[in-house]
């Protein structure tokens, strides 16, 4: 679908899209603005499981236009409307949709730790790949790396897709880490200074946010900005 690649590693964001002028509709959010000149008024919607479509109403005539959805679709006029429903659809995803690669139970706890304890968001920084980092503000180091890779890249059997995420770590520390079970060496990281965890629950959630704020701190000066209640 012509709203598929908006979506792309994407989930909208409910609170973002109702500041940004979407309206709630039953279980959708709907937003609405004339394109074109005023030729054309276009529909975004957003239903109840988060997908989009759009629809583009010819003023003049009340009827839906729809060729701009079809991409086998050539013409200047065409490509117009097209490129008008792209404008709105980028600005709405740059200001109202959140990165959405990992989709494990425990990837996502640790996203929302990250987001409440430091403010940061994952930052995809390879072209149609699912691999992001989190670095610092301040000195603008990584200090985490979340990736899907095949189980077996780690040594283990199978060939299934794991999350994991690799963190920093102080080379007198990976001898007693690494374990070839939980710990692994760093995946696409200098080997002595990363390892890797599978995000399985292997290793708790409480577990790896403290491990991601020893992370944080080797990545620069400075403590953690928020302690978590019980940490070791």
């Amino acid at each position: 679908m012509f709203e598929d690649a908006y979506l792309k590693r994407k989930r909208p964001n409910r609170a973002k899209l109702l500041r940004y002028g979407f309206c709630p509709q039953g279980d959708a959010l709907v937003y609405e603005t004339d394109v074109m000149d005023g030729q054309f008024r276009l529909h975004a919607c957003i239903d109840g499981q988060g997908a989009l479509s759009t629809r583009m109403i010819e003023r003049a005539t009340g009827e839906p236009y729809a060729l701009y959805r079809l991409p086998s679709t050539r013409g200047a006029f065409v490509g117009a409307v097209r490129a008008a429903a792209d404008g709105v659809l980028t600005a709405i995803a740059r200001a109202c949709f959140e990165p959405d690669a990992f989709h494990g139970a425990q990837a996502r706890a640790l996203i929302a730790y990250v987001r409440e304890t430091y403010g940061d968001e994952l930052e995809f920084l390879w072209e149609n790949s699912n691999n992001a980092v989190w670095r610092r503000q301040d000195s603008r180091k990584w200090y985490a790396a979340l990736l899907t890779i095949p189980r077996c890249k780690l040594g283990l059997e199978g060939e299934d897709a794991v999350e994991i995420i690799d963190l920093r770590i102080e080379p007198q520390a990976m001898a007693q880490t690494v374990d070839g079970k939980r710990f692994f060496p760093g995946w696409h990281m200098n080997k002595a200074h990363w390892y890797t965890v599978i995000m399985d629950e292997s290793v708790s959630t409480e577990a790896l946010c403290a491990r991601i704020d020893k992370s944080y701190a080797l990545a620069g000066k400075g403590a953690p900005r928020k302690a978590r209640a019980g940490k070791a």
